[in-house]
């Protein structure tokens, strides 16, 4: 039996104005191939938020799912810090 691993993503909620849908701010850091300097780099990311739980500024975790809508292939996972 084959199991199947999905991708989990930590990052902050930037909004929340949607129904039941965050959009989530994930940030990576990779060191230049070339340069070998740390580069940030973000990507927004839309996710399905059923109760909506999650407000701006939290650290959240999505988790993929299937396509729940045109841009919307994230789901809440769990919040991992509140913000203030």
């Amino acid at each position: 039996m084959a199991t199947t691993h999905k991708m989990i993503k930590q990052g902050i909620v930037v909004s929340d104005k949607n129904d039941k849908t965050i959009v989530v701010r994930v940030e990576r850091q990779f060191i230049h191939p070339l340069y070998k300097k740390t580069v940030r780099r973000h990507k927004k990311f839309m996710a399905h938020d059923a109760n909506n739980a999650a407000h701006i500024g939290d650290v959240v975790q999505i988790v993929e799912s299937r396509p729940l809508s045109a841009r919307k292939r994230w789901a809440l996972h769990k919040i991992v810090e509140r913000s203030k």
